[in-house]
């Protein structure tokens, strides 16, 4: 995935959903406080100052795949 350091696109996963944040500011050079693109933040959420819906501002880009049993 994306992290904002091989490549310009700066990408993150929530709910299995790929977004693409690299138009944001705040996910400049692939960090954002103490986060970092390019994996999946469903869990780190919770510690957000804020919730879900901040993802609908981002384009979906693709669905991470399950991982195998």
């Amino acid at each position: 995935m994306r992290n904002g350091q091989d490549r310009e696109e700066v990408w993150i996963a929530y709910k299995g959903i790929i977004y693409d944040v690299t138009k944001s500011k705040l996910w400049r050079d692939g960090k954002h406080y103490e986060h970092w693109a390019g994996q999946d933040l469903t869990e780190e959420l919770a510690d957000a100052p804020h919730n879900e819906n901040v993802f609908d501002k981002f384009k979906a880009v693709g669905k991470l795949a399950p991982l195998p049993n």
